[in-house]
């Protein structure tokens, strides 16, 4: 076990009391590793500084505290290095760390850092910024803007669900043109969205039976539906396929792999990279093949 690590912790994530969760990470972690306890107290210095501050001052592994958008910021600073991401998932969603099987029981994420393995994941960036997960163009963005910080903090999850029913009602297609390293197509759909990793509750990314997230490859699901009532089915067949693994077969739903995708609309849409509001269309994708390495549940 490293004899060294600095704790990257963002006492604004998710619904918990952050006093209490830095106490169980302490009592858990330290009787086996030097923590280095580095709190997120502002917006100029992100995760992704401390953990380059970290590595200078000597860090052989970093341990993230917080939610999807706080392990991709601090993943920028360890994109292509060996030095090992220990998650402990206290976010909303924690939607990456489900998808590497990592709990969010504090408690049981903290053992897995003790006695988990190494994993060389895939990462990828968009628009230059880091993308553990994934990026959502169009109705996955509009019901995340949904779910404000506020509500967030009050309803979790319930947050999002709330967003998304909103967001249903206001449902509007738009011009889509999609080219990866091997074809271009143009089409009108209402959400397009570019995975890298993707739990199974994030449905809109499952067009095709499993996200991999170590295949070198981006998983682009396009939902074309003509009407609400189709864009129901739509999405009723997309949470069973990522529940099932059995791919769907609706002709309103397209799926491709690609290494690199770039993404053109026409209104311009709005864009969530890892569960955050970042720009507009257009958007470029590239995968960078096992360019993460994440401790994960040695089983």
């Amino acid at each position: 076990m490293t004899s060294k690590a600095s704790l990257i912790f963002n006492p604004s994530s998710g619904q918990g009391d952050p006093v209490e969760q830095l106490v169980t990470i302490r009592d858990i972690l330290e009787p086996a590793i030097n923590l280095d306890i580095c709190p997120i107290h502002n917006k100029e210095i992100g995760a992704a500084e401390l953990v380059r501050r970290a590595i200078a001052e000597g860090a052989s592994m970093i341990l993230v505290a917080g939610g999807d958008g706080t392990i991709s910021a601090a993943a920028e600073a360890l994109m292509n290095t060996e030095i090992p991401l220990g998650i402990i998932p206290t976010g909303t969603a924690n939607s990456f760390a489900r998808a590497l099987g990592i709990s969010s029981d504090i408690t049981v994420a903290c053992q897995t850092i003790l006695t988990g393995i190494n994993r060389r994941v895939d990462i990828a960036l968009c628009n230059g910024k880091p993308m553990v997960l994934l990026a959502g163009i169009g109705y996955e963005a509009e019901s995340i803007e949904q779910a404000k910080r506020h509500l967030k903090k009050l309803f979790g999850v319930l947050a999002y669900i709330q967003g998304g029913i909103k967001q249903f009602w206001n449902l509007k297609a738009f011009e889509t043109q999609i080219e990866t390293e091997n074809q271009t197509m143009c089409l009108q759909s209402v959400a397009v969205t570019i995975a890298n990793a993707a739990p199974v509750t994030s449905f809109l990314a499952h067009g095709a039976a499993g996200v991999i997230l170590d295949d070198g490859l981006l998983d682009v699901t396009i939902v074309a539906p003509t009407n609400r009532t189709n864009a129901l089915f739509a999405a009723y067949h997309l949470l069973i396929t990522g529940f099932t693994g059995n791919t769907t077969n609706r002709n309103d739903i397209q799926h491709l792999r690609a290494k690199s995708v770039k993404v053109r609309t026409e209104p311009p849409q709005k864009v969530v990279l890892d569960g955050n509001l970042i720009e507009t269309t257009p958007v470029e994708v590239n995968c960078i093949p096992g360019g993460l390495t994440v401790v994960v549940p040695s089983q």
